[in-house]
C-alpha cells in the first residue's frame, strides 16, 4: 500500500484520528463528586467506581435515562443508563449509599441540565466534580460542560486506552467497531455545529482530523448525525 495515498489507508488509520482528538486529557484531582455521564459502555461505570475505591470523591452522579435492552449493560432485564450503571459500581464495592441516580437525561445537555436541577432539590452543596465519560467523549463532555457547568470546577476523565484497546473493550462488551466509529463521526460533527446553537464552546478542529472525518463519511459511517 502506498502510505502517501490516502484513498489507500485504512478505516483505522482514520478512526484513531479522531479518537485521539476527542480523546482530551487532563489531570485528575480529587473533587466532591463523580459525575458520569450516560453511555452505552458499561466501562464506564468500571472507571468511576475505580476512581471512587481510589479516594477521588466520596459521591457518584450516574445520569442516563436511555433504557437499554438487555445485555447492553451487562443488564440481565432493560433497564435506564444510571440504573444499570449503579448495579455495576454496587458489584464493585461502592455502598449505594454513595451513589446518586438522575434517570431522566437522553442526551449530554440533559445530562448536566437535569443533574444541576437534582443537585438543588437534593440540596447538595457539590462544587467540584470529575466528569466521566467514553475516551471519544471527553472533549465534547469538556464543551458542553464549559457552558452548562461553567460555574463548577471541573476536569474531564475516561478510563485511559488506546484506539486499539478500547475497540477491543468494545466488541468484549458487545458494542461493535463500526458503532464506535460512527459515534466518532456523529460527536465531530456536533463540535462543528453545536457552538452556534450555543450547546457547547467551539474547539478548534485541526484539518487532518477533519479530513479523517470526511473520509470515514464517505466510507459509510455516519449512523448517528445531528440535525
Amino acid at each position: 500500500m502506498d502510505e502517501n495515498n490516502a484513498e489507500c489507508r485504512p478505516i483505522d488509520y482514520y478512526a484513531q484520528q479522531l479518537f485521539d482528538y476527542h480523546f482530551l486529557k487532563q489531570e485528575l484531582k480529587k473533587a466532591d463528586c463523580i459525575f458520569v455521564l450516560g453511555s452505552h459502555d458499561p466501562s464506564v461505570a468500571d472507571y468511576a467506581s475505580q476512581l471512587y475505591h481510589e479516594g477521588f470523591a466520596p459521591y457518584i452522579i450516574f445520569s442516563g435515562g436511555v433504557i437499554r435492552p438487555v445485555g447492553e449493560l451487562r443488564n440481565t432485564t432493560p433497564k435506564s443508563e444510571a440504573e444499570a450503571f449503579f448495579d455495576i459500581a454496587v458489584e464493585k464495592g461502592v455502598p449505594a449509599e454513595a451513589i446518586i441516580l438522575e434517570n431522566n437525561a437522553t442526551n449530554t445537555g440533559e445530562n448536566f441540565i437535569f443533574t444541576r436541577k437534582l443537585l438543588k432539590e437534593k440540596e447538595l452543596d457539590f462544587k467540584s466534580f470529575i466528569l466521566v465519560q467514553k475516551p471519544y467523549m471527553i472533549r465534547r463532555t469538556y464543551a458542553t460542560a464549559k457552558v452548562q457547568f461553567a460555574d463548577f470546577d471541573f476536569t474531564v476523565s475516561a478510563l485511559p486506552d488506546t484506539y486499539d484497546s478500547y475497540i477491543t473493550r468494545c466488541i468484549e462488551n458487545n458494542i461493535s467497531k463500526e458503532r464506535v466509529i460512527s459515534n466518532m463521526t456523529g460527536d465531530l460533527q456536533r463540535l462543528k455545529i453545536y457552538p452556534e446553537k450555543g450547546f457547547l464552546i467551539a474547539m478548534q478542529i485541526p484539518a487532518e482530523v477533519w479530513n479523517a472525518y470526511e473520509k470515514l463519511i464517505e466510507m459509510g459511517f455516519e449512523g448517528r448525525m445531528a440535525n
